[in-house]
């Protein structure tokens, strides 16, 4: 119920808000929007201390950190180390979660449809337009597929989701790599836009024949029909955090700025779009105490969150991380 309602709330709004007028400001991802709410909310009962997070996109919420309108930022498409020196910016990443296929296709259950990148990719192109063209039956032989034309759904604002999946699947189609390519915006060749991951969500939900890409979250609390895929090591896996924990065991966190894709990874239980999720923050910040504010709600989240995330279908980040992450902080970041 808590996040159906903030859902509602953020479609309206645009901003989930647990606030007074000097709570701790930040925009950006969606893809982690249901924790972070969650988050805010534990986090607001322990402390009496707000958060005020609007789930704009991840392009949205890295122009306001360099507008410097919020405390901090978040994207699902990560900075590399170039640019966070260019804008005095440091980033972690604070959790990590699967996308998956969401589709509304009568007669299909959860996880019974088996899709594969080079699939997708083509019905992102247009070039698959029925559910029960050849190239899904080949790889679907026991349903009975629909002759129902494809309503592809796709992210209308600058979106790390979009960054992830599109990264994906330039991996997996060198027709997708070098017509369309990987970036929080894209020139899609078809299909209908919906803002932020609630927007795909809702989208596909309410239209017959529709494919979307979602966080898992959207799609586990809000009761849609998710996708099997097929993965690097071509093994058929749903997306369950095991799954998410194979592809995410592989990453080399020790790098500069965190910077890390996880999709596509392989290991025969790897889930193909998993991805993290990161922050960003000045290094000197104009305002030291709201910085720290920040600091001290992420330094909770590390360490009361993990349930939390975790009944959320993502994945906390492992301990050893955390320590690089927290010990970047005291290096970097100015707190007095």
């Amino acid at each position: 119920m808590f996040f159906r309602s903030i859902v509602a709330a953020a479609a309206m709004v645009g901003t989930v808000s647990v606030t007074l007028a000097a709570d701790i400001s930040g925009a950006g991802a969606t893809f982690p929007f249901p924790i972070y709410a969650k988050w805010a909310d534990a986090y607001k009962k322990e402390t009496g201390n707000g958060l005020n997070y609007q789930s704009i996109g991840s392009g949205a919420g890295i122009k306001q950190i360099r507008a410097k309108t919020v405390t901090f930022g978040a994207t699902d498409a990560p900075l590399e180390a170039k640019e966070l020196d260019k804008d005095g910016l440091a980033q972690w990443p604070m959790v990590m979660g699967g996308i998956v296929m969401v589709v509304n296709v009568p007669g299909v259950k959860p996880g019974d449809l088996v899709l594969d990148g080079p699939t997708v990719a083509q019905i992102y192109m247009g070039k698959i337009t029925k559910w029960n063209d050849p190239a899904i039956k080949k790889l679907n032989p026991n349903l009975n597929l629909p002759d129902l034309a494809i309503a592809n759904i796709h992210r209308a604002d600058g979106s790390g989701t979009t960054f992830n999946f599109t990264y994906y699947l330039s991996e997996v189609s060198p027709d997708w790599k070098s017509s369309i390519g990987a970036a929080t915006t894209v020139e899609w060749p078809s299909g209908i836009g919906a803002k932020g991951n609630d927007g795909v969500a809702n989208n596909v939900a309410t239209t017959q024949g529709a494919i979307g890409y979602v966080e898992f979250a959207y799609a586990d609390q809000n009761k849609l029909t998710y996708a099997s895929m097929i993965n690097k090591a071509g093994k058929t896996v749903q997306p369950t955090m095991d799954a998410f924990q194979a592809a995410a065991a592989s990453a080399d966190w020790s790098v500069p700025g965190f910077y890390q894709i996880l999709a596509n990874q392989p290991g025969d239980k790897s889930w193909p779009m998993t991805a993290a999720t990161f922050i960003l923050m000045y290094k000197k910040p104009a305002n030291v105490a709201a910085s720290n504010d920040a600091l001290m709600f992420f330094k909770w989240a590390y360490d009361k969150g993990d349930k939390m995330a975790q009944d959320l279908d993502y994945i906390p980040m492992p301990d050893n991380v955390v320590k690089l992450v927290e010990a970047m902080w005291d290096k970097d970041i100015q707190q007095k």
